[in-house]
């Protein structure tokens, strides 16, 4: 029952291996080519051995003749023209079909939904997308048309030799069911050596991509020790898989070896007792053993193309996992006519996994004004910013736009609507002017940009580095402090100039001198915008038009700082304890 079970995955395998390496398009006519020449290639490497023979046995009668070393010279030099064009464009082709599916990769993965990324490690996906990759670039450049060549060259060799000596040849095909049944033994056993390999090396990536993003952390936890330990596990994985396949292969190429060898002996001897009889010229006994090494070559070749097939096949598998997930249509939906309504949730309800993060939750947000959320954590605020962007969908309940279920504008056009900054705003690794320029494929003037830049109190602190816009920042914005790096957020959302402005905690981690920078120009930034604030600092949203104050996932309280003082409610008892907290 295993065996047909295993049969049946390797048969969908051998399909979706194909079915992948048809969807990147190889140009046809280049792999025509790459084959007629491959086989021109093999073709003349099986003549060379039957002109050798001639040229022995005219070697032994003293009759030499130039006409016979022209012709052995140009099999030569025919084979190897042939051999290195075939080769460069096997690569070529390779190396397209790569490049053709890292690109589809890389956008199916850009086009997942966050829900992806929340239960999958960033290092496994790289792996995925370079290392099984790789596997399949070998595979088509390396080994599939070498199958076809060595294919040829077998069958070729072996039907010379029964015209030279059937007697011989029937010797040598007594060891080629034999040598079979030993690539089948790799066959088998590598397919689930390479998958566990596969996986082994994409979670040891995982664990690299993990401790260099987050080096700062590891080194002020003191916590080398603590990842040199899961290094050296993953170290010790990769390396047990490996030491697997390896012990295949050391059980098997040396009985392979021996065989061939053994074949190689009885026939020089029995060869040189009929040569010796006159039954067998020398020419031809030498001819026969340049065929026996066109029969080996290719069986080794045909053992690493199985080898090669079982490592496409897991990476496959594994390929296929990421492009069969779910991906966002950016551009499915309608356009949003008219930003400047109200944005209202309806008993919203959302959970992670068993979590429930929100329960039932309803409220309004007024276009145009400023609507702060406050409350304990855990309560629901954050969860609300990622459904407003739309990293999540609401299990029940609706968010809308006016009258429009914000589901029905197409992604593109709704997260154009949307600006958002947060406590630590991500920077990526390039210059100024490519961070606040970040995702506009419009183009922009610097006049455009400086004014920006301006409106964000940024502009002061980037014409006195170095290279003004221009200055590289270092990964993440290293080399920026976190006042500057808010700043430059805060100019990236002006220059996309959105109607609905997300604030999450943006002063929260700031001291005093850059918080009331940032604070300024965030008031630039919210001026006419409907803006949303998430603020655990009540100090910086007792100016806010409508507070919203969430608890264990619902709304509880709504109104304006003075209207919910007078409740004695939630929101009095949070103020009161930051106050105590501000003065003690």
């Amino acid at each position: 029952m295993s065996e047909h079970i295993e049969t049946s995955e390797k048969r969908m395998n051998w399909k979706g291996l194909a079915s992948l390496i048809k969807e990147t398009k190889p140009s046809k006519l280049l792999v025509t080519i790459a084959i007629v020449m491959s086989l021109i290639g093999t073709v003349a490497g099986l003549i060379v051995p039957f002109f050798t023979k001639n040229l022995v046995d005219q070697l032994s009668s003293g009759t030499l003749s130039n006409g016979i070393i022209g012709l052995l010279i140009a099999a030569f030099v025919l084979q190897a023209i042939f051999s290195g064009l075939s080769m460069y464009l096997l690569l070529y082709i390779g190396e397209s079909v790569v490049a053709r599916l890292r690109e589809r990769l890389m956008k199916k993965v850009l086009s997942m939904k966050v829900t992806y990324f929340d239960s999958n490690r960033v290092g496994d996906t790289t792996s995925r997308i370079v290392n099984d990759t790789g596997v399949i670039k070998d595979l088509v450049s390396n080994h599939l048309i070498n199958l076809l060549t060595s294919t040829l060259s077998i069958v070729g060799s072996i039907a010379i030799l029964l015209y030279l000596d059937w007697r011989l040849t029937a010797i040598l095909l007594t060891v080629v069911p034999i040598m079979m049944l030993g690539i089948r033994f790799i066959g088998k056993r590598m397919y689930k050596v390479s998958k566990g390999l596969q996986e082994e090396t994409a979670k040891f990536t995982a664990t690299i991509t993990q401790v260099l993003s987050e080096i700062r952390l590891v080194k002020f936890s003191l916590a080398e020790n603590v990842e040199e330990k899961n290094g050296e596990d993953g170290i010790k994985n990769v390396f047990s898989y490996s030491m697997k396949e390896a012990k295949i292969y050391a059980l098997l190429m040396p009985i392979m070896t021996l065989l061939l060898m053994g074949v190689v002996v009885i026939i020089v001897g029995y060869g040189g007792v009929r040569v010796s009889t006159g039954e067998l010229s020398a020419g031809e006994l030498v001819a026969f053993l340049l065929y026996l090494f066109q029969i080996i070559i290719p069986f080794s070749s045909m053992a690493r193309f199985l080898t090669a097939i079982q490592k496409a096949m897991g990476a496959t598998e594994r390929l296929q996992f990421l492009l069969d997930h779910e991906s966002e249509d950016r551009l499915e939906g309608k356009e949003v006519a008219n930003s400047s309504q109200v944005l209202e949730f309806r008993d919203v309800e959302f959970s992670y996994g068993k979590e429930v993060i929100l329960k039932r939750a309803s409220f309004q947000v007024p276009p145009g004004k400023i609507t702060a959320i406050v409350g304990p954590s855990g309560s629901g605020k954050t969860t609300t910013f990622s459904l407003i962007e739309r990293f999540y969908t609401p299990q029940n309940g609706v968010i809308t736009l006016g009258e429009t279920d914000i589901e029905e504008f197409s992604l593109e056009s709704w997260r154009n609507q949307i600006g958002y900054v947060s406590q630590e705003s991500p920077l990526i690794a390039g210059t100024i002017r490519e961070n606040i320029l970040y995702g506009l494929e419009s183009s922009i003037s610097d006049e455009v940009l400086k004014n920006a830049a301006e409106q964000a109190y940024a502009l002061p602190f980037i014409m006195d580095l170095p290279n003004g816009l221009d200055t590289e920042i270092g990964e993440r914005g290293i080399k920026l402090s976190g006042g500057q790096r808010q700043r430059i957020a805060i100019a990236r959302a002006i220059v996309r100039d959105p109607s609905i402005l997300l604030l999450d905690e943006a002063t929260s981690s700031l001291d005093s001198t850059s918080e009331v920078q940032v604070q300024k120009a965030l008031n630039n930034l919210m001026k006419d915008r409907t803006t949303i604030v998430i603020a655990h600092r009540l100090s910086t949203v007792i100016h806010a038009d409508q507070i919203l104050v969430m608890e264990d996932g619902s709304v509880i309280e709504t109104g304006t700082h003075d209207e919910l003082m007078k409740n004695h409610s939630l929101y009095f008892k949070l103020a009161q304890q930051q106050f105590q907290l501000e003065t003690s």
